[in-house]
């Protein structure tokens, strides 16, 4: 690959490397940024390498964030107070295959020997437009391959993460990766154990998101083994018909989360390890508890029984059964909200203030008759009016109170 003249660098990228450059301090443009437009994707975050330290950043620029600033990472705001990330140039001195410890006050050739793959270890200077490349980065992308910088095993010691950016970057650019640096990956898949869930979780629905095709993403993970240290609900998990693959390409990249729900055995197990949130955890129980038990979409009255019985859960079974192939189910449901029909007791046209008015009393009693009520408005969406729901109220309770006992067995009298 031959390098353009020149990237387009946003002006604000731009304003903030004079900045630093008029002040002596060495500035470059590095990352994925760099990266991404040389295969002609768009990206236009690019991040800066500086040989200024964190507090020399901040010195120059009156907004900053220190998101980072142990590692050397500063976010200047720019005019708009949009974040641009600017790291010093560093190099490890201890690493433990989660954190490192850095040392500022380093070249930016040593700075890029510390980065993970050869295709991120490219660097441009945006005054300049000048051009580093000491690992032959250029060279991989040309080949497609995903190439440890260095010394493979070394890479991955330093940070275990590192395996699961190679399986992200594979997929996404539908690379493969080299045979040297896929072995050493293999080799230090144990150290997977050892990471945080929320970076596998990050680099999980990342990867799922942005791969060409989430089900080779899924794949990959199986034969590196990350599948049975991290997601052992999916292992094993290839779908047995022709279209289920089809259904994870579908929902991968526009949500990772259902696609990964689909997947497992235990969504609700895989979810919690991946620490997602409450509600994340909660989607995946749902839509595993009435996921067997789609209406058919031709009874407008069954769909919105179905509809009223799994509340919020409704919206990922429509795309699971989209991503399948049928827009049916996805149709019924778009004219049942386009109808207005209540699904849900607070949609009803009463509440429990116009039930007690009527003198039926109040807590488990006023529920039963809201729920009736309900019943009865979505087999017939036309009594949901005060008048007619507040007459059914009435003879609901009339034919409640004027029921027998019942015996101690629990039957009414005979």
């Amino acid at each position: 690959m031959s390098f353009p003249a020149r990237l387009e660098i946003p002006d604000e990228v731009i304003r903030i490397a004079r900045k630093l450059e008029a002040a002596g301090f060495e500035t470059w443009c590095v990352g994925g940024a760099v990266r991404d437009n040389l295969l002609g994707h768009a990206n236009k975050d690019f991040d800066l390498a500086t040989a200024a330290t964190p507090p020399q950043v901040r010195q120059l620029f009156k907004r900053t964030v220190p998101i980072g600033i142990e590692h050397g990472t500063v976010a200047v705001l720019d005019r708009k107070r949009q974040p641009h990330e600017v790291t010093t140039f560093r190099r490890d001195v201890t690493t433990d295959g989660r954190h490192a410890l850095v040392e500022f006050g380093v070249s930016l050739e040593e700075d890029l020997a510390r980065r993970d793959f050869t295709i991120n270890a490219i660097a441009y200077h945006p005054l300049n437009h000048e051009w580093r490349d000491p690992f032959d980065g250029a060279a991989d992308l040309d080949a497609r391959l995903i190439h440890a910088v260095g010394e493979p095993a070394d890479r991955f010691r330093e940070d275990y993460l590192r395996i699961l950016r190679a399986l992200r970057f594979a997929a996404k650019f539908d690379f493969t990766i080299e045979p040297n640096t896929r072995d050493a990956a293999a080799a230090a898949v144990p150290g997977l154990e050892g990471l945080s869930a929320e970076r596998v979780r990050e680099e999980w629905f990342r990867g799922l998101a942005g791969a060409q095709q989430p089900s080779a993403f899924v794949r990959l993970w199986e034969e590196m083994g990350a599948l049975a240290i991290w997601l052992p609900e999916l292992r094993g998990r290839q779908p047995t018909e022709p279209d289920q693959w089809t259904v994870v390409d579908r929902l991968g990249s526009s949500d990772a989360l259902l696609a990964t729900v689909y997947l497992s055995s235990d969504p609700e197990a895989t979810l919690t390890r991946l620490k997602c949130s409450n509600a994340d955890v909660e989607r995946g129980r749902a839509v595993k508890r009435f996921r067997s038990s789609m209406p058919e979409p031709e009874s407008a009255m069954e769909v919105r029984r179905w509809m009223s019985r799994v509340g919020d859960a409704v919206d990922d079974l429509v795309a699971l059964s989209a991503s399948a192939g049928g827009s049916e189910l996805g149709e019924a449901v778009r004219k049942v909200r386009a109808s207005g029909a209540p699904l849900a007791v607070a949609e009803l046209a009463v509440n429990g203030s116009d039930l007690m008015a009527l003198g039926i009393g109040e807590g488990p009693a006023i529920g039963r008759v809201l729920r009736q009520l309900l019943d009865a408005a979505i087999e017939d969406p036309t009594v949901n009016t005060r008048d007619l729901l507040l007459k059914r109220a009435a003879d609901l309770a009339t034919s409640t109170s004027r029921s027998p006992p019942p015996d101690r067995e629990g039957r009414g009298a005979e």
